[in-house]
C-alpha cells in the first residue's frame, strides 16, 4: 500500500489555501482563455465563412486557431507558472511538513516568493534545473522497471508496467525542488543532483507510492471529465458553427484545470512526506551517481553545471 498520511496531506492543502486559490485562479483563467479564444475564433470564422458556402467549416478552423493561440501562450508562460505558483506552493508545503511557522493569507504568497527567490534568483534558473531533473529521472524507468521486457510473452505487460511507472514519475522534479528548499541550498544544480540520486536509490518505495497516487489522480480526473462533458457541450452550443465535437476537448481542458489546481497539490504533498521520511539519515550513494552519469546526459549536465562547467 502507500506510506503517506491522507489526513495530514489534506491538512497541508487546507493550510496552503492561498496557493490553492492562486492555482484555481491561474488554471481556470487559462480555461476561460481557451473558451474565449475558441468562441472568438469560431465567430470570426463563421462571419468570414458567409462569403463562401461553408460557414461551419470556417467556424471550425477559427476555433482551432483560437485553441492553438492560447496553447502557445500557455507554453510561453510555463516558466512563470512554475516559478510563481508551483515553486512557491512547494516551498510552503515543505516548511509545514517540517513544522515551521508559515504565515496565512496574502502574506503566505509573499513569504513563499522570498523563499524561492533566495534559492533561484531568476525563473530561468529554476526552469533549467526542472528540465534537467525531468530528463535525468526518466532513465530510472529503465534502471528499475525494464527487466520484464526480456521475458518471452511478457513484452506487452512490461510495456504497460513501464508506462505506469513513467506516468508516476511526473512529479519527481517537484519533489527534488522540495528537497532543495528543505536543505536551504544556494547551489540549486548540486542539490538537485543529490536529490535525484537519493530518489533513485529509494526508487522502489517512491514509485510504489507514486503509482497509487497516479491511479487516484487519473480516476478523479476522468470523473471530472465525464461531469464536465455536459456543461462543455452547453457552452459550445451557444457558439456559432458546428462545434459540438469540441465539447470533448473543452471537457478535457476543464478536467486538466481541476487536476492541476486541486489534485496535483495533494499528490505532491503526499510524495514530499514519503520522500523526506524515506531519505532521512541517508547520503547520496556514489554507485547510483555513477549509474545515472553513465545512462543520462541530463544528469551529466546537472553535474557539470554544479561544478560550474558551461553548458
Amino acid at each position: 500500500m502507500w506510506d503517506f498520511d491522507i489526513g495530514r496531506t489534506l491538512g497541508i492543502m487546507a493550510r496552503t489555501w492561498p496557493f490553492i486559490a492562486l492555482r484555481l485562479l491561474a488554471y481556470f483563467g487559462i480555461t476561460v482563455g481557451y473558451v474565449f479564444a475558441i468562441g472568438v475564433g469560431a465567430g470570426v470564422g463563421y462571419g468570414v465563412g458567409h462569403i463562401s458556402d461553408e460557414p461551419g467549416a470556417f467556424a471550425l478552423w477559427g476555433g482551432i486557431f483560437g485553441f492553438g493561440l492560447v496553447s502557445m501562450i500557455v507554453y510561453w508562460i510555463r516558466e512563470y507558472i512554475l516559478y510563481v505558483v508551483k515553486a512557491g506552493h512547494i516551498a510552503v508545503m515543505v516548511h509545514l511538513i517540517d513544522g515551521r511557522a508559515v504565515p496565512d493569507g496574502q502574506n503566505q504568497i509573499d513569504y513563499a516568493r522570498k523563499v524561492v527567490t533566495a534559492r533561484f534568483a531568476e525563473a530561468n534558473i529554476l526552469f533549467v534545473v526542472d528540465q534537467l531533473v525531468k530528463g535525468a529521472i526518466g532513465v530510472i524507468t529503465g534502471l528499475i522497471g525494464g527487466v520484464a521486457s526480456f521475458l518471452p510473452g511478457l513484452q506487452g505487460i512490461a510495456q504497460f508496467v513501464n508506462t505506469v511507472i513513467r506516468i508516476s514519475l511526473t512529479y519527481v522534479d517537484e519533489i527534488i525542488l522540495g528537497y532543495n528548499v528543505r536543505i536551504d541550498s544556494r547551489t540549486p544544480f548540486d542539490s538537485a543532483r543529490q536529490g535525484v540520486v537519493l530518489y533513485a536509490q529509494n526508487a522502489k518505495t517512491m514509485v510504489r507510492n507514486a503509482v497509487w497516487l497516479s491511479i487516484f489522480m487519473w480516476l478523479l480526473a476522468f470523473v471530472v471529465f465525464l461531469v464536465m462533458l455536459a456543461p462543455a457541450g452547453a457552452i459550445l452550443y451557444l457558439m456559432p458553427g458546428q462545434l459540438a465535437g469540441w465539447s470533448f476537448v473543452l471537457a478535457l481542458i476543464f478536467a486538466w484545470a481541476i487536476k492541476a489546481a486541486l489534485i496535483e497539490p495533494f499528490a505532491i504533498a503526499a510524495l514530499l512526506q514519503v520522500y523526506f521520511r524515506t531519505i532521512e539519515g541517508q547520503a547520496p550513494n556514489p554507485e547510483w551517481d555513477r549509474k545515472l552519469s553513465e545512462v543520462s546526459s541530463h544528469f551529466r549536465e546537472l553535474k557539470d553545471r554544479a561544478l560550474g562547467v558551461p553548458a
